[in-house]
């Protein structure tokens, strides 16, 4: 196994996400992989934690990283969050990502959970994907 490829398939979803206009559409510029300092704004996307298991075989090194995206809305109700939800969904589902190194195999959804956060007032929802890479 490698962890070697964990930065560059990060690089690849950001961009990816970064780039696409539905999701721009919806929460513009405001995709983080670290939440900058100061108020965000009531809508936006952040990379959250990632989990690595090997799967390599005698064929080469290889990994699968289950990985989340979060939307997190001030909103009262979960109607833009899904929207967001929907529109990264679209974006990464079989996605073609070019990695810096290694190889994606595949990328698909695994599961979500929408919840209210603390007092109620804040929604979010945790989108967790699964990739498959070679490092060959």
């Amino acid at each position: 196994m490698s962890y070697a490829i964990s930065g560059p398939l990060q690089a690849a979803v950001y961009q990816r996400l970064a780039a696409d206009t539905g999701l721009s559409a919806l929460v513009g510029g405001a995709i983080y992989d670290a939440l900058p300092p100061g108020d965000l704004p009531p809508l936006y996307v952040t990379l959250g934690q990632e989990l690595v298991r090997d799967r390599s075989d005698k064929t080469g090194a290889g990994a699968e990283h289950e990985f989340t995206v979060a939307v997190v809305t001030e909103a009262a109700g979960f109607a833009e969050a899904k929207q967001a939800a929907a529109a990264i969904s679209d974006a990464l589902v079989d996605a073609s990502l070019t990695l810096s190194r290694g190889t994606l195999v595949s990328l698909n959804f695994h599961k979500a959970r929408a919840a209210r956060v603390g007092t109620g007032a804040q929604r979010r929802i945790d989108l967790t994907f699964r990739a498959r890479v070679d490092d060959g």
